[in-house]
């Protein structure tokens, strides 16, 4: 049977075929420690399950409203407030199968044949991928070591045609751990101001901030927060990457066209996640202060491992829970013809699992998650250095 177009134009997500690759290796019966995964190494908090299973209990197991239920909408709405100075309505959230599905529903309610959408590299594999799936056109905008792996109003305008619709901006950052300060924000915010180009900003990782607090670009202006549709959701927040809950706040118009979407294809998110969600945001915010205190110090610990590998450069990241270091040069003093193929050998022959930054369209590069234990990064790291140091030797 032939397939269509559409999937025949997809790259396949390299972050899920690499963690696939490790995971059938350990089942194998070999040691691989993995630097791959986009997510928290223990499990979702007892007083969320417990929450959940008490929501069962009293038989939260129907379907509900396409786009969530009221309950888990409302304590979205006071967390935005709260915590990012916002105030939305009911009609402006959106409720999703996690952030990925959201963003998904978002393009495909929003975008049109031939419109544009401004990504800056690197970016996360899906983002692409998604806007070709909604017959927009992804433009890429590229930064390196030298911008910080941000953008500024210059790089956007030298994008910009008469087809823009929409910028990605992704603040945390998955790959490269940068975090947008107050100011590179506001200069952002000035220059979209002039114009009518919709902000997708994804601030999934918004809880993972280390050295200068998270802002949204929706609070510089009235104009800006019309113009943006913030993404986030609990799977990093909370370590509930497999309940599968993401939300959209935003353009009231655009929340119903996806719902219309959802309505027609998963009907709702899984209603015990849903309720799930809901006593994550009831929770006491220690637990996001102590969560956040523990990937610091890993952050702190696996850039310090990190930097003893030799011929390697890395900007010590901000946020989220990514080293993203350049291994162009390392690479080469190993006598590989690129990064892809040095970090396939590491995983054959250390057994360590990294993402190369091609998936992210950052060859250079490769994505490590400091998302384990200081005892398993420690380890990884310190076979990433023995297998450089053996394979430069003469080289």
């Amino acid at each position: 049977m032939e397939l269509s177009q559409r999937i025949k134009n997809i790259t396949p997500s390299q972050t899920l075929a690499i963690t696939a690759k490790s995971r059938d290796l350990k089942a194998q019966g070999v040691d691989v420690i993995s630097l791959s995964a986009g997510e928290p190494d223990f499990n979702t908090p007892d007083e969320i399950i417990e929450k959940t299973y008490e929501a069962l209990k009293a038989g939260q197991t129907k379907y509900t409203s396409a786009s969530g239920i009221t309950e888990l909408k409302e304590a979205i709405i006071e967390k935005m407030k709260r915590d990012n100075g916002l105030d939305y309505e009911l009609s402006e959230i959106f409720v999703g199968t996690g952030a990925k599905h959201v963003l998904y529903n978002l393009f495909q309610a929003t975008l049109d044949p031939g419109d544009e959408v401004l990504i800056p590299t690197p970016y996360w594999v899906s983002y692409t991928e998604q806007v070709k799936l909604a017959e927009g056109n992804p433009v890429i905008m590229e930064t390196d070591e030298s911008t910080s792996f941000k953008i500024t109003p210059e790089i956007i305008d030298r994008h910009v045609t008469d087809r823009t619709r929409m910028l990605l901006l992704n603040s945390p950052s998955n790959p490269s751990g940068m975090v947008y300060t107050e100011e590179e924000l506001r200069s952002l915010a000035e220059y979209l101001e002039k114009t009518d180009i919709v902000v997708v900003a994804d601030e999934i990782y918004e809880t993972l901030v280390y050295d200068h607090p998270h802002i949204s670009i929706a609070s510089f202006s009235d104009k800006m927060k019309r113009n943006t549709l913030i993404v986030n959701g609990v799977s990093k927040s909370h370590s509930m990457t497999g309940w599968r809950i993401g939300y959209v706040c935003g353009d009231s118009d655009v929340v119903k066209g996806m719902t219309a979407l959802s309505s027609h294809s998963t009907s709702n998110p899984a209603t015990p996640s849903q309720w799930a969600a809901l006593a994550a945001y009831n929770m006491d915010p220690s637990y996001l202060e102590e969560y956040n205190r523990t990937f610091k110090e890993r952050r702190d610990k696996a850039y310090e491992k990190l930097m003893e590998i030799p011929y390697i450069d890395c900007i010590k990241p901000e946020g989220a829970f990514y080293l993203f270091p350049n291994f162009a040069e390392c690479a080469r003093k190993c006598g590989f013809d690129g990064v892809d193929a040095f970090v396939e050998a590491v995983l054959e022959e250390v057994h360590v699992a990294a993402v190369p930054g091609s998936g992210f369209g950052s060859p250079d590069n490769i994505r490590l998650s400091y998302s384990l234990s200081i005892e398993d990064m420690t380890e990884a790291l310190d076979r990433i250095r023995k297998f450089v140091e053996q394979h430069s030797k003469g080289v």
